[in-house]
């Protein structure tokens, strides 16, 4: 099992960080070089980008549940399980492309135009998003052995496929972008291209790695088929929670981006600023909650349940810490922040008020992620998915009074922020104290 130093927490967080930091380049690779091509092209890429996400989070949902349930099988010394759960997972997620690729390409169009008041904007959204759609296809495979690799802590794997992807993408952009050399001029459509690319060449660096690795020796993921109806209803089990909670959040935030665009002005596009930047502040919060469900369900899985207040403690230290460390500026240069990902100056200061806004509200985070992390560790994750309900229903309650009753300006609309992490990280804290006093093994102390 892995230790719980401060350095071995680091060895195992620290890829998954440097990770999302390369996940978040391609992000704003894409901002950054559409922002030079056009105003649409940019808003489009944005607010598509959000749809994307929110379907994408069915992959990382059901990926994270099965890193959940392979990492309690390390615990538990069952090699047996670790494989059923790994090639249930990779037939769960197979299904999931074939059932969203279908969504996007057929029933997308009509909802898109409907819900959205530009007509312009929305045919682009669309043209976005099928062409995204075909990553799906190669995040069956990646997040099949990407939680693998995080269940037993083997994190610089994902490192590297991460830096495969980034780098990939920044060069496919600048070619499909702008038509550099004998590449078309495609700008949006050459984004969305380069970053479905990108994301197949990640995948066969990590299928090459699983070939050819250690772990296909240490698990006989190859050697029979363990797949039954038992282990398949075990991994949505887990898994399904996670992958509605992830699509709550995101389809929650997805109407608070429609609903700033119906404000008119310039309001969609700085709030589009925040978003990509927004990303930097996640890193350090979504590397150490990876690492945080790894370990809790390790030691769960292994019933040394005292080891589990000591993991928490650790884990919002170096959080917080790490956050102080690469969101500083938010409060201290915001402005700078936002030049990465838009170069236009009507924009940059508005954008920068609101940075300065929410820059708490991540503080809030990273303590309550702990927290939240902690539930799915331990395998409660349908107590997640009640505590997302509950966050994202008082985050669009507030959204809807903020926007349509009170008519704040844009910047103080985003406070939404501060309800949702506080909703957030209070549940999560309550049902841990709650468990512990009732069921006297797990979480909190």
């Amino acid at each position: 099992m892995l230790d719980i130093r401060y350095r071995s927490i680091l060895t195992v967080a620290l890829p998954m960080m440097l990770s999302g930091f390369i996940q978040s380049v391609i992000s704003i690779t894409d901002a950054a070089f559409l922002s030079r091509f056009s105003k649409l092209a940019y808003d489009a890429s944005g607010s598509a980008g959000l749809w994307y996400i929110t379907m994408y989070m069915v992959f990382l949902g059901l990926g994270d549940g099965a890193q959940i349930a392979m990492a309690q099988k390390v615990g538990e010394k069952n090699d047996r399980g670790f494989a059923a759960v790994f090639q249930s997972n990779f037939v769960i997620l197979f299904l999931a492309a074939i059932v969203l690729t279908i969504l996007v390409q057929f029933c997308m169009p009509a909802l898109m135009s409907y819900l959205v008041t530009n007509n312009e904007l929305a045919q682009a959204e669309q043209s976005f998003l099928e062409i995204r759609s075909y990553s799906f296809w190669a995040a069956t495979i990646t997040l099949t052995i990407q939680s693998s690799y995080l269940a037993v802590g083997k994190t610089t794997l994902v490192l590297i496929a991460s830096l495969i992807a980034a780098l990939s993408n920044i060069v496919l952009d600048y070619l499909l972008v702008f038509g550099i050399g004998p590449f078309p001029r495609l700008g949006l459509e050459g984004a969305a291209i380069a970053s479905t690319s990108a994301e197949f060449l990640a995948m066969l660096f990590l299928l090459a790695t699983l070939l050819g690795g250690k772990l296909r020796m240490l698990y006989p993921i190859w050697k029979e088929n363990f797949i039954t109806k038992f282990q398949l209803k075990e991994n949505l089990k887990i898994g399904v929670p996670l992958l509605f909670q992830g699509m709550v959040a995101l389809s929650i935030w997805t109407i608070f981006f429609i609903w700033i665009e119906q404000m008119g002005g310039d309001n969609l596009t700085v709030s589009l600023n925040i978003r990509y930047v927004y990303f930097l502040a996640f890193i350090p919060i979504w590397g150490f909650a990876a690492a945080t469900k790894t370990y809790i369900a390790q030691y769960f899985g292994a019933k040394e349940f005292n080891r589990i207040p000591v993991i928490q403690r650790r884990m919002q230290f170096l959080t917080i810490s790490f956050l102080v460390l690469t969101f500083h500026g938010s409060l201290l240069y915001p402005e700078a922040l936002i030049r990465l990902v838009s170069d236009h100056t009507e924009h940059v200061a508005k954008s920068a008020q609101i940075l300065r806004v929410v820059s708490g509200s991540i503080l809030i985070y990273g303590v309550g992620s702990v927290y939240f992390q902690t539930i799915s560790g331990i395998g409660k994750t349908r107590i997640n998915f009640l505590i997302e309900c509950l966050a994202t229903s008082l985050y669009i309650i507030s959204a809807y009074l903020f926007i349509k009753v009170w008519n704040w300006p844009v910047q103080w609309v985003w406070l939404v922020e501060y309800v949702y992490f506080i909703t957030m990280g209070s549940a999560s804290f309550l049902y841990l104290k709650w468990v512990n006093r009732t069921e006297k093994e797990i979480a909190y102390e």
